[in-house]
């Protein structure tokens, strides 16, 4: 936790929101639900990228992504 709270300090976020939330795990549930619902969409790891509803499996530099876009016509 205390990486957690550096980072919200270094962010200007209020620290003892997120330690009560940490704490008493608030966001547990939404967490959980967008973690199955990524496994279900064949998230596998982070980042993942999806154009037009479909999974992108190429590089993930800024020239690779834009020619991904360019060729799905997003």
């Amino acid at each position: 936790m205390p990486l957690y709270l550096d980072l919200a300090e270094a962010l200007d976020l209020p620290q003892k929101a997120l330690r009560e939330a940490l704490e008493t795990r608030a966001f547990r549930t939404k967490v959980r639900s967008d973690f199955m619902g990524g496994l279900k969409s064949g998230v596998n790891g982070t980042p993942t990228f999806f154009i037009n509803d479909f999974r992108y499996n190429g590089e993930n530099d800024f020239d690779a992504l834009l020619a991904a876009l360019r060729d799905a016509g997003a």
